[in-house]
């Protein structure tokens, strides 16, 4: 996965996060971090994005990140919380 700049960074939609999403939620959880991943569908009807990640609490302070597709989402959501200084094991 790509280290990206600004709002939207690369994110390497072949590297099969959207497989590990589940573990990936349950491993922030055990590090006391809360976090959600949905879909919007007036989002998805309008042709926005339409993917949401939220998380905050324990080492990370609240953040959140939107995309098209749920690896998309989840690609930002990885590259927030490593820049952010917690390093998921994915």
């Amino acid at each position: 996965m790509g280290k990206g700049t600004g709002r939207w960074p690369t994110v390497d939609l072949d590297s099969g996060v959207e497989d590990a999403t589940l573990l990936i939620l349950e491993w922030l959880g055990e590090q006391g971090i809360g976090a959600m991943i949905r879909i919007d569908a007036e989002r998805l009807r309008e042709g926005r994005p339409a993917w949401t990640f939220a998380a905050g609490g324990g080492p990370l302070p609240p953040m959140r990140a939107d995309g098209a597709s749920v690896a998309e989402c989840m690609g930002r959501a990885l590259s927030r919380m490593r820049e952010a200084g917690v390093a998921v094991p994915f």
